[in-house]
């Protein structure tokens, strides 16, 4: 589980002082060349049936301009990652958050995490599923993978009428970015889903970004990514690496750079992160493959309608997440019994108190149609398949 955010102000200068770490290739203007072989397994493109682009009222955008950036973020760790000689540059981006751990091969770059952040979680949520964030088990055949080689798809996915499932890329911290777009096709933020940080939890209890986590850009530094789609493609903030505003987008919020290399920026108007995906990508049941599954500790619950969620705190011990429903106060406090199984005290706001206890359901490594986890750096021999 997340560190707690009480530190003395001495520590947290500290360990926000920037590493030492390289630019991205993708800022090194090397000249660039598109590849003439570019196969796309991706589907094709649907017409647009609804309008997802319309301009906030005022108010509104101003929220939209405050999610995640107001927050106090602080960075509670660093994990390094054993080098080599032929480390992909962009592991050095997920190199400064707690808990990740990178690999590669040669053409794809695996991170391991347990989808959590570093910061407070589901607070200002109005639009509430009853889920919790839980750690997700991200690791071994179940990584997040990037490709090192990311190529122009020949008939880009908009993100408008699809993706609606799954992932669409990850942030350097290592949790999931899904589309800006809810299942339902319907603006996430808008419709009061989101936290200050915009993310919230799955159906799985698995917590995510709707929108680009631009809180990540003071830990990063100015000109370094805040998260990878799962095309291999950057993102990056709201402004150019020098701090100048950014140029024209395309429909997906990408463009090149003056050497002819594409990338995505986060924006504070739909679709706030990429709109989809401008390059190559494999898609079964409207989700990119292959991407990790969660692991489900509870049943999928109904939405409460009414909760606005207050606050939330956490530690290794336990988790608490408090709200207001017809102002009175319930909260759900859970804690880990063993690794597999969970505690959690349901206290309702009319007083009434219950204690459940769930344990994780199996997960079938198989779902992704892979084989055997990547190879760990010093492990020299080529993923094996089926």
């Amino acid at each position: 589980m997340i560190s707690t955010f009480r530190l003395s102000l001495g520590l947290a200068f500290a360990m926000l002082v920037p590493l030492s770490v390289p630019a991205h290739e993708w800022h090194q203007h090397h000249s660039h060349q598109h590849s003439t072989d570019q196969h796309s397994h991706a589907s094709d493109n649907h017409s647009d049936q609804r309008d997802h682009s319309q301009t906030p009222q005022p108010k509104v955008q101003q929220a939209i301009e405050q999610i995640n950036t107001s927050p106090q973020y602080i960075l509670i760790g660093t994990t390094l990652v054993s080098t080599q000689n032929d480390e992909p540059a962009i592991a050095q981006h997920f190199k400064k958050f707690n808990d990740l751990k990178v690999r590669w091969d040669a053409n794809t770059l695996f991170v391991e995490s347990n989808g959590l952040p570093d910061h407070r979680m589901m607070v200002g949520i109005r639009s509430w599923q009853q889920q919790v964030p839980l750690p997700q088990p991200f690791t071994g055949n179940n990584a997040w993978q990037i490709p090192l080689q990311p190529k122009l798809a020949d008939k880009p996915i908009s993100a408008k009428d699809n993706l609606y499932r799954g992932a669409i890329a990850l942030a350097v911290n290592g949790v999931p970015i899904f589309n800006a777009l809810n299942n339902r096709g319907d603006d996430a933020f808008l419709a009061g889903e989101l936290d200050e940080f915009g993310g919230h939890c799955g159906r799985g209890d698995d917590y995510h970004y709707h929108v680009a986590p631009v809180h990540l850009q003071k830990i990063v530094g100015p000109g370094n990514p805040i998260a990878f789609a799962l095309d291999g493609f950057p993102i990056y903030g709201l402004t150019e690496a020098d701090g100048s505003p950014v140029g024209k987008l395309d429909e997906f919020n990408g463009q090149f750079d003056p050497q002819g290399r594409y990338h995505y920026h986060a924006t504070t108007t739909y679709p706030y992160i990429n709109g989809g995906m401008r390059g190559v990508v494999t898609v079964r049941g409207d989700q990119i493959e292959p991407q990790p599954r969660d692991s489900p500790l509870r049943p999928a619950l109904q939405p409460l309608r009414g909760a606005t969620i207050t606050d939330f705190k956490t530690s290794k011990e336990q988790s608490v997440l408090t709200y207001r429903l017809r102002g009175q106060t319930g909260t759900v406090t859970y804690s880990p019994v063993d690794a597999e199984t969970w505690k959690f005290i349901y206290k309702e706001p009319d007083g009434n108190t219950r204690t459940e206890t769930y344990k994780r359901r199996p997960r079938q490594d198989d779902r992704r149609g892979g084989g055997p986890p990547p190879p760990r750096p010093n492990d020299r021999r080529p993923p094996r398949r089926g």
